[in-house]
């Protein structure tokens, strides 16, 4: 009895305008940026008809990558509401593929933006076994206070006890799979972002990500006992905003690119995978090639990294010893730089920079439940 899991962060999946960019020039589009906008009704105007423009485009491929996947279930990271899932399984996966995801769910975390987590899943497997939905159960309300989780590190960032932990949620799905309980953990960890008090991006924003993955493991551990938890079927699925390698690219187009492997002393995915808990089964393929996220600042900051993970328990990895991921890149934008011998056919009209699938690259894996 197999089953295809796959985790893709599709990026912006939004039902609505976001008009914020009129006040706030770091969300204003680029292409609106080029204009004397005269005032807010007329840029209201011209950010509508330019989302919409691109939006299809870039479902298009977003459809065409989950297509690749051949999941049974998806986990999603950055999904509006319901709605917006109905509207793209059914407007694009469905017209464009012939093969929907029936059952749906999501609920609203904490993102400032709306931005949720959700999971798709067949109403059964290829092979035919019934996927079955128990129950969900959203963690978002967890404080760092229930979980003693306030490190000085945290407080001198400014977060106070009653505060949430998760920057969006840990959303905890429950089903069978022709009768095998399966649990799901849907995760999207907190952002990087720019540079700050003398900080990388990342380093600025570890002590919460730390928090995130220590509140993650305790959930689990709760769930299921913290000396059988790692015995149980259940994986932890989404973007964690973390890694544990990123390959370094120097160089250019011209005189050719290098490439370096450099290891993190310091990752939040240690948090869950210490004392063989789960396995980032990513970590199966080479060195080189565990990569789901490109990211760059410009010629002096650039390299590959995997943002997006399947955790599996450490019963379920024993089970698959032998599964290997696939990352389905075929959406990525033109200006991905590719290491040698990993080059792929995009997907028809993606372009430099967008439209795209998404900068996440979907990962999936064929699991064997039995």
């Amino acid at each position: 009895m197999s089953l295809r899991l796959a985790t893709f962060n599709v990026e912006n999946l939004m039902h609505r305008f976001d008009f914020s960019g009129y006040r706030n020039q770091l969300n204003e589009d680029r292409t609106l940026a080029l204009f004397d906008i005269q005032n807010e009704a007329e840029y209201r105007l011209l950010e509508q008809a330019r989302t919409i423009a691109q939006s299809d485009d870039t479902r298009q491929l977003t459809a065409l990558a989950i297509a690749a996947t051949r999941a049974d279930i998806i986990c999603r990271q950055e999904v509006d509401n319901i709605e917006a899932l109905k509207a793209f399984e059914y407007g694009y996966l469905f017209k464009m593929i012939g093969q929907g995801y029936r059952q749906k769910y999501t609920t609203a975390g904490n993102d400032a933006r709306g931005i949720d987590v959700a999971v798709m899943m067949r109403s059964e497997t290829a092979q035919g076994q019934p996927i079955e939905f128990v129950r969900m159960t959203s963690h978002a309300h967890v404080t760092f206070e229930q979980f003693d989780l306030l490190t000085p590190e945290l407080a001198a960032l400014g977060f106070l006890a009653n505060e949430r932990i998760f920057r969006r949620d840990c959303l905890e799905i429950d089903l069978t799979l022709g009768g095998v309980p399966l649990t799901l953990y849907l995760v999207h960890f907190k952002s990087m972002g720019p540079p700050r008090n003398g900080l990388d991006g990342r380093e600025a924003t570890m002590p919460l990500r730390m928090a995130e993955a220590q509140a993650v493991r305790r959930i689990i551990e709760e769930r299921f006992g913290k000396d059988h938890a790692a015995d149980k079927r259940w994986a932890i699925c989404g973007d964690m905003n973390d890694y544990r390698q990123r390959v370094k690219i120097e160089g250019d187009s011209f005189d050719g690119y290098r490439f370096e492997v450099v290891d993190e002393a310091l990752s939040s995915i240690n948090v869950l995978t210490a004392g063989g808990f789960c396995e980032n089964v990513v970590e199966r393929r080479p060195e080189m090639d565990r990569w789901s996220f490109y990211h760059t600042r410009g010629p002096e900051e650039r390299h590959l990294c995997q943002l997006d993970y399947i955790l599996l328990s450490k019963l379920l990895a024993a089970r698959n010893a032998t599964a290997v991921p696939d990352i389905i890149r075929n959406g990525q934008p033109w200006r991905t730089i590719f290491p040698p011998g990993q080059e792929v056919e995009r997907f028809p009209r993606a372009g430099w920079d967008r439209p795209k699938a998404s900068d996440h690259c979907p990962v999936v894996i064929n699991l064997d439940m039995a």
